[in-house]
C-alpha cells in the first residue's frame, strides 16, 4: 500500500477534494436550492427578499474516517424548529463575512471554539423554501474540542460518519404538500436522527460537488 495514500472519507481526503474542485466563489444565480428538486416551484423559492444566512459544515478529523457535526434545533425556534441542522444562522451586519457568521453562530449554538476550526472553502449558496439564501462554509475540525449547547437554540449535537452522508444509497427522495403544491425533498435517516429538507439538500449538494 502506498505510504502516502489518503484514507477514503478522511479529513485529508475531504481537503483534497475541496482543493481539486476549487470551491470558493459565491453562487449568486440561484442554481442550488430546494427548487433544484422542484423546478416548477422556482418562482416561489428564488424570490426577492431572501435573508442571508451561513452554516458551518464541520468535518471532524478523526485521522481515519471523518465525521460531520450536526445539531437538533429546539422546538421553540421560529425557523426550522426541531429539525436536524448544521450549526449556523443569519448573517448579521456586524459579521465581517459569511465565514465569520458561520463561526460565530457555531460558537453561540454549540460552544465549538473557532480555534479548533480551519475554514477550507465554501459551497455555492443554497436557496431554501423557508426564505433563506444560505452560504455553506466548509471547515475541518481538530479533535480535542468540548461542546456546550445553548439550550435556547439546540437540543442535541451529534456526529455522523462522512462516509454515510456521502453514500448516495442513503439519499432517499420523498414528497409532501407545501403551500398547495407537492414538493420533492431528500431525507437521510441516521439511527434516531431524521435528516431532511434544507440540511439534506446541502448534504446532497456536497455529494454532487465532491463525490458523485
Amino acid at each position: 500500500m502506498d505510504a502516502h495514500a489518503v484514507e477514503p472519507y478522511s479529513a485529508a481526503d475531504f481537503r483534497m477534494r475541496a482543493e481539486r474542485r476549487n470551491i470558493s466563489a459565491v453562487n449568486s444565480d440561484g442554481d442550488y436550492g430546494d427548487h433544484r428538486f422542484n423546478p416548477e416551484l422556482r418562482r416561489f423559492i428564488v424570490r426577492d427578499g431572501l435573508r442571508n444566512a451561513a452554516v458551518l459544515v464541520p468535518v471532524v478529523d478523526h485521522k481515519g474516517s471523518a465525521s460531520v457535526i450536526l445539531t437538533k434545533r429546539t422546538e421553540k425556534l421560529r425557523n426550522h424548529s426541531g429539525q436536524v441542522a448544521f450549526p449556523g444562522g443569519s448573517i448579521d451586519p456586524s459579521d465581517a463575512s459569511a465565514e465569520d457568521a458561520a463561526l460565530r453562530e457555531t460558537e453561540e449554538e454549540i460552544g465549538l471554539d473557532r480555534g479548533f476550526i480551519e475554514v477550507i472553502g465554501r459551497l455555492p449558496d443554497y436557496v431554501s423554501g423557508s426564505g433563506f439564501r444560505v452560504a455553506p462554509i466548509l471547515g475541518i475540525v481538530r479533535p480535542g474540542f468540548l461542546l456546550t449547547l445553548n439550550a435556547d437554540e439546540v437540543d442535541d449535537a451529534f456526529e455522523v460518519p462522512l462516509a454515510f452522508l456521502m453514500n448516495e444509497a442513503n439519499h432517499s427522495r420523498e414528497r409532501h404538500e407545501w403551500q398547495g403544491h407537492m414538493r420533492n425533498y431528500y431525507e437521510m435517516p441516521y439511527n434516531d436522527h431524521y435528516i431532511w429538507g434544507l440540511t439534506a439538500g446541502i448534504i446532497r449538494m456536497l455529494y454532487e460537488q465532491f463525490y458523485a
